[in-house]
């Protein structure tokens, strides 16, 4: 059965719609479809963060035991979600059962107006052919790569979250372009709003020219030591990519950016910041 490209689901408790944050924590991680699960909630359970940008996630796909896995997340750690249907995976279902695999946003407050951003560019490596198999090495899917744009209503003020994953298998230049998408949809909003940007970029956007359009749109990074591998190496000798990201907008301040190298729960580490109103802010835009 299939399901729209879009779902959510509401499970934290009624008190934190009002509860006024200090400060947010916010986690950032492509968690590897979910296929390790118990290992990324008893992370996230430790985290007690307040908001979630979770890319490469799956939904009744066989590999992860045909589960919901955003809604597992969410009903384990009491909070709401938020989910963009990135791909069908046709190796990982059926055309009674077919499978999926997105992002999810998941935040202890309210979600509202969740909606994707479809790049117009896209690498197309995973669209099925009649002369390959339908087996899991070619990763044949039907869709293409998406952000994921929710706002979160933060005890009565909104917090814009754009959840990304751009192309894994192609040139920078066509990743870059996914970025020029997003960037300008976030252009629309007033620049005084809070905006969290983050997820699996697949490029080092400290060597070039992202980094120059995202300083363009006064987006901030939100882990500020140097760049930091957040995969593991593959090879002997060879250090990890620095390949997730998180950037901020707006009258925020930022601080205990950490990367979680040391969690293997999956083939990227976990990145954690804390999010607070600048001082001069007297409260979240709304």
């Amino acid at each position: 059965m299939a399901i729209p490209e879009i779902i959510t689901g509401n499970f934290a408790p009624f008190r934190w719609v009002m509860w006024p944050p200090s400060s947010l924590r916010i986690v950032d991680w492509n968690i590897d479809r979910g296929l390790r699960l118990p290992a990324i909630i008893d992370f996230l359970k430790d985290m007690n963060a307040d908001v979630l940008i979770l890319q490469e996630v799956d939904i009744n796909a066989r590999r992860t035991h045909r589960l919901n896995i955003a809604e597992e997340i969410a009903r384990k750690l009491q909070m709401n979600y938020a989910f963009g249907r990135e791909f069908e995976e046709l190796t990982q279902g059926s055309r009674a059962s077919p499978a999926y695999h997105g992002q999810a946003t998941l935040s202890r407050w309210p979600i509202s107006n969740p909606r994707m951003i479809r790049f117009r560019k896209q690498s197309n490596f995973w669209q099925p052919r009649w002369f390959l198999p339908r087996i899991k090495p070619f990763q044949e899917r039907l869709g293409g790569r998406i952000a994921l744009v929710t706002e979160i209503n933060v005890a009565g003020s909104t917090l814009i979250t754009y959840n990304l994953h751009l192309e894994s298998r192609a040139n920078d230049e066509l990743r870059l372009s996914q970025l020029d998408e997003v960037l300008s949809d976030a252009a629309r909003y007033d620049p005084h709003c809070f905006a969290v940007m983050a997820g699996d970029l697949n490029l080092n956007v400290s060597k070039n020219a992202a980094a120059e359009s995202l300083a363009r749109a006064e987006f901030r990074n939100a882990v500020k030591a140097a760049p930091t591998p957040t995969t593991p190496s593959r090879r002997l000798f060879e250090a990890g990519r620095s390949i997730d990201w998180a950037f901020v907008r707006g009258p925020i301040q930022t601080d205990s950016g950490q990367v979680h190298s040391l969690i293997q729960a999956s083939d990227h580490y976990p990145i954690s910041f804390n999010l607070r109103r600048a001082k001069s802010a007297l409260a979240y835009p709304s």
